[in-house]
C-alpha cells in the first residue's frame, strides 16, 4: 500500500503535512510536525508531539505526554513513552522529553517518569543501539553512544559525549560524566567520573579517555592537567578527599579540572575506585 499525505496542526504554525503509512494507528489528537513519515504498523498517541522531519519506523510506538524534537529517528519496534516498570507509579502526570537528530535503533525502549511533573529527558545527538532501556527518571545529555542492549535504571544521569558498551547493566541513580568510556559488559554500581576509563565485573578503572577527548577537541595542555588529576585520584594512594584538595593545589584549575572537581564532590554514591 502506498503512504498517504494527511495534515496536522502543530502549535500557531500553518497546517504542515505528514506522510502516514494506512496501517499505521495515529490518534487524532497528536500532533506531527511537517515532513514527518510514519511506517507500518506503528501506534502513536493522543498526547504525542513529534517535531519536523522525524521518521518513525515500522511498528514503532509513541505513546504518553512524549515530546520529540527535530530529526529524530526510530527503528523498527522502539518503543517510547510507556509508563514505566517501578511499583511506586500511580498513573501521575509525567512526561518524556527528546531533542533533536537522536537515533533509536531496533527495540530500544523510552519509558515515562514516576513523580508529578517529572520527565525522563533524551537530549540531542545521541545514539541509542538495538535493546537499550532507557527507564523512569533518566537524563541522557548531547552527543552520547549507548551501544547495544545496555540497560540504565531509573534515574540514572549520562553526560554528553559519553560511551557506554554493549551489555552493561547500570545502577539507579548513578551519573556517568562527561567524555568518559564504559567498556562493554561492565557493571556499574556507582559513579564513573568524566573523562575517565572504566571496564569489568567488577568494573576498575582503566585510565583516562584520551582517544575520545583528542577526538573532541582537548588540547594537549588539558590532557596533561587532566593526566596530573588522574594520577592523584586513581596512582597515589591518597583518599578522595585527599586526592581533591591536592588536585586544588597542584592542577592548573582550567574548567576541565573544575568539572571533574565538581563531579566528584557532588557523588551519592561514591566514584569506581
Amino acid at each position: 500500500m502506498d503512504p498517504m499525505k494527511v495534515t496536522k496542526v502543530i502549535g500557531p504554525r500553518p497546517v504542515r503535512e505528514a506522510e502516514i503509512h494506512p496501517t499505521a494507528v495515529v490518534d487524532p489528537r497528536a500532533r506531527l510536525g511537517h515532513n514527518v513519515k510514519i511506517g507500518p504498523h506503528a501506534v502513536i498517541g493522543p498526547d504525542v508531539v513529534i517535531g519536523p522531519d522525524c521518521v518513525i519506523g515500522s511498528s514503532v510506538l509513541i505513546d504518553g505526554r512524549t515530546t520529540i524534537g527535530r530529526g529524530n529517528r526510530f527503528f523498527h519496534g522502539s518503543a517510547v513513552g510507556s509508563e514505566p516498570q517501578d511499583k511506586k507509579y500511580r498513573g501521575e502526570v509525567s512526561y518524556v522529553e527528546i531533542g533533536d537528530n537522536n537515533d533509536f535503533r531496533e527495540f530500544s525502549t523510552v519509558h515515562l517518569a514516576t513523580g508529578e511533573g517529572d520527565a525522563t529527558r533524551i537530549g540531542s545527538g545521541n545514539l541509542l543501539m538495538a535493546y537499550v532501556h532507557i527507564a523512569h527518571n533518566c537524563h541522557i545529555h548531547d552527543n552520547t553512544v549507548i551501544a547495544n542492549a545496555v540497560n540504565l535504571a531509573g534515574h540514572v544521569e549520562v553526560a554528553s559525549h559519553a560511551i557506554i558498551g554493549g551489555l552493561t547493566p547500570v545502577h539507579q541513580f548513578v551519573r556517568i560524566g562527561a567524555f568518559s568510556f564504559v567498556g562493554g559488559g561492565s557493571r556499574l554500581p556507582q559513579d564513573v567520573p568524566p573523562f575517565i576509563k572504566v571496564a569489568g565485573n567488577p568494573v576498575e578503572v582503566a585510565g583516562l579517555n584520551s582517544i575520545g577527548m583528542k577526538r573532541n577537541g582537548f588540547t594537549d595542555v588539558e590532557l596533561l592537567n587532566l593526566r596530573r588529576a588522574y594520577r592523584l585520584l586513581y596512582r597515589s594512594g591518597l583518599n578522595v578527599t585527599q586526592a581533591l584538595e591536592k588536585i586544588a593545589t597542584d592542577c592548573t584549575l582550567d574548567r576541565r579540572i573544575e568539572d571533574l572537581m565538581a563531579f566528584i564532590r557532588r557523588s551519592e554514591r561514591g566514584i569506581v575506585r
